[in-house]
């Protein structure tokens, strides 16, 4: 197992980079901010927080859309948790998330509440039921039971991790998807939105985070 761990070298300024995909975990301008604005933002949230509310990812990295999103269900005074399911081929080790996951401040509360007790797989936080189901996506969305109300749809690059992109694997998304559910990315590739359409999705281009001029946002016909 220990060759599917995330293989990383770090920017001067603290960002962890995939040796394997040769690409940031996370914006190098505002890692923070780029979430808010692509996932939560791009999915309508947390406006559409109801009990018992589900997002689905693909690409759990340091853990930063999960620990934004959490932040902001206990902002909302949400009751119950919020139940958050993410696909990762190669997880981080604890000790890296912890290390890259030090550029948020804003999120040290969740972040070590997550760390206290973080080992892989699965954790409950109260308000928040956490499974981090590992391997090739391509094999295990399509065993997972779930339907998720969102998606962050967070892989590398499409030009570097095209396998998380594919049109079957969006499929699966689609197919894991809740009535009216929603899907948001940071990438507005062609290939990415046109396999959203052909999913079932209705896809719209909107302004991106930073330097990316467009992002792409969905919603289950």
């Amino acid at each position: 197992m220990a060759d599917q761990r995330a293989k990383l070298t770090w920017t001067e300024d603290k960002v962890p980079v995939s040796e394997r995909f040769d690409d940031p975990y996370f914006s190098l301008q505002n890692g923070l901010e780029e979430t808010r604005h692509v996932f939560l933002a791009g999915n309508d949230l947390p406006a559409r927080f109801t009990p018992g509310f589900q997002i689905a990812e693909l690409g759990f990295g340091t853990g930063l859309n999960m620990l934004t999103a959490w932040s902001e269900w206990e902002r909302s005074g949400q009751a119950g948790p919020l139940h958050f399911i993410s696909f990762e081929a190669f997880p981080m080790a604890p000790a890296d998330m912890a290390r890259a996951l030090t550029a948020f401040p804003e999120l040290a509360d969740w972040r070590d509440r997550f760390l206290a007790v973080w080992q892989g797989g699965a954790c409950d936080l109260g308000t928040l039921r956490l499974e981090v189901i590992e391997g090739d996506a391509r094999q295990t969305l399509p065993a997972w039971a779930g339907q998720a109300d969102a998606w962050f749809l967070d892989g590398f690059s499409p030009a570097k991790n095209p396998e998380l992109w594919g049109a079957d694997l969006l499929h699966e998304v689609a197919n894991h998807t809740a009535p009216s559910g929603t899907a948001a990315t940071y990438t507005a590739a062609g290939f990415v939105r046109r396999g959203l359409e052909d999913a079932g999705f209705t896809v719209t281009r909107s302004p991106g985070f930073g330097r990316k001029r467009h992002m792409t946002r969905a919603i289950k016909a």
